[in-house]
């Protein structure tokens, strides 16, 4: 609700201005330009999330999904270890960081969610430890294969898409280990 609130008071905002101003068809023509520019990157986008998602749903029936979440398997035990002994949750958990790998955000979520769902099972009305630690690994995220971020470089005109793997892999790296530090450190400190 607050969200619509101040969309729509930056949206007035503008225009009042713009009226204000006399520039109230330079504020109609940006408006029709952005809308246009929208639509064009969102069917661009849709595309390449269409592409990664049936590569992802080909990985699930080819069995590969399982076998990287079994190669996850101890990694997920040390970040989630409250949670290991919950298969659903760490197949959930498994899934969505598997997705995240491939860059995959819009498809990451709802395995996300349920992951999230399984272990506010386990602590209703408090935040755990491995929930803590499931919200950090999908804000900062480990990503491979940047795919929604090349697909939007590739709809803005980019001839090389891909030429920024060595900085998502440096940034999202070091995100992802300061971010599973702060966690483990601030688990430990609200615990003593």
């Amino acid at each position: 609700m607050s969200m619509t609130i101040l969309w729509t008071g930056m949206a007035a905002c503008a225009l009042l201005c713009g009226l204000a101003t006399g520039r109230g068809e330079a504020v109609a023509a940006a408006a029709m330009e952005g809308a246009a520019g929208a639509v064009e990157l969102a069917i661009s986008m849709a595309g390449v999330l269409c592409l990664w998602s049936g590569v992802m749903e080909v990985m699930r029936r080819a069995g590969l999904a399982d076998r990287l979440a079994r190669a996850l398997g101890p990694v997920l035990r040390l970040l989630f270890p409250q949670t290991a002994g919950d298969r659903q949750a760490m197949d959930a958990a498994a899934a969505n960081i598997s997705a995240n790998l491939l860059g995959l955000g819009n498809a990451a979520t709802p395995l996300g969610l349920e992951a999230a769902r399984r272990m506010a099972r386990r602590s209703p009305g408090v935040a755990s430890d491995s929930l803590c630690m499931l919200v950090v690994c999908n804000t900062a995220s480990i990503q491979l294969i940047p795919a929604t971020v090349a697909s939007v470089r590739s709809a803005a005109g980019s001839a090389a898409p891909f030429d920024i793997l060595p900085a998502v892999w440096l940034a999202s790296g070091l995100s992802v280990g300061v971010g599973v530090l702060a966690c483990k450190v601030l688990a430990r400190v609200w615990r003593d």
